[in-house]
């Protein structure tokens, strides 16, 4: 169940923590994975450690908010490999602040990135998926698209936009052999979370984590691998019948912490 073999995988932010996870179990479940990611190194690094005597993954340097550089990384996937059967959007940024606190150079940049790298990589592979009359769409948001998170602004407004987006192509293309899904995590143990933690509370990381491993009514952030296996699931062609919906994977962030 749940193989990937001789399908082609695009994921955007694939060289580091949710986008990485899900190119390891895609790659561990036959897929051939292309890895779009603003980081040269680390796109090329994933894809190393992912190829194998069957498989060979591929990294790509590429800024997601930028249309000509998604849609020339796109053409040489397709020339490489003939297809694109799944794209995963994983590329995002974050940004502490309420309305009051961010500024317009902080909501364009979440929105060029956040939401326009997502419309940029579904308008690129939406035309040859189209054509072969098959594809899955899954994209990233986040519990923040459906309930108040304190000094979230702008990003909860980015992700509020993947899932209406989401529900968009859905509908649009339900009928072309295409499915498309988001998946709404909460807090994630990523090297992101490290990050933020170390330089916003140093001394106290690990009190810090436990207050926000808390949050979740479960007790415990998720880790990226559990994201990734809904990921597998959602793009596998067990979940044939499912398209334009929004999975949350929160620990019953949503619905229980009322």
């Amino acid at each position: 169940m749940f193989e990937l073999k001789n399908k082609v995988a695009v994921i955007t932010g694939g060289g580091s923590g949710i986008g990485k996870a899900i190119a390891e179990v895609f790659a561990a479940q036959g897929a051939q994975v292309c890895i779009l990611e603003l980081n040269q190194k680390a796109a090329k690094d994933t894809a190393q450690a992912l190829s194998n005597q069957r498989l060979l993954a591929k990294g790509y340097a590429c800024n997601v908010a930028q249309q000509a550089e998604v849609d020339t990384v796109i053409q040489s996937i397709l020339k490489k490999f003939g297809t694109i059967d799944i794209l995963v959007t994983s590329a995002g940024i974050a940004h502490i602040g309420s309305l009051e606190s961010t500024t317009a150079d902080d909501f364009d940049q979440v929105y060029q990135v956040n939401v326009k790298g997502v419309y940029n990589a579904m308008h690129s592979v939406i035309g040859p998926m189209t054509s072969q009359g098959r594809g899955v769409i899954l994209n990233i948001a986040s519990v923040a698209s459906h309930v108040g998170i304190p000094d979230r602004f702008a990003y909860s407004m980015s992700k509020g936009a993947v899932v209406t987006m989401t529900l968009s192509v859905a509908r649009d293309y339900v009928k072309r052999g295409i499915r498309c899904n988001s998946i709404s995590p909460a807090r994630v143990h990523t090297p992101f979370v490290d990050g933020f933690l170390k330089k916003n509370y140093p001394g106290r990381e690990a009190e810090m984590f436990a207050q926000l491993s808390q949050t979740q009514p479960i007790g415990r952030m998720a880790t990226p691998a559990e994201v990734a296996h809904l990921a597998l699931y959602l793009c596998s062609d067990e979940a044939a019948f499912l398209t334009g919906c929004d999975y949350p994977i929160d620990g019953g962030f949503i619905h229980l912490n009322n």
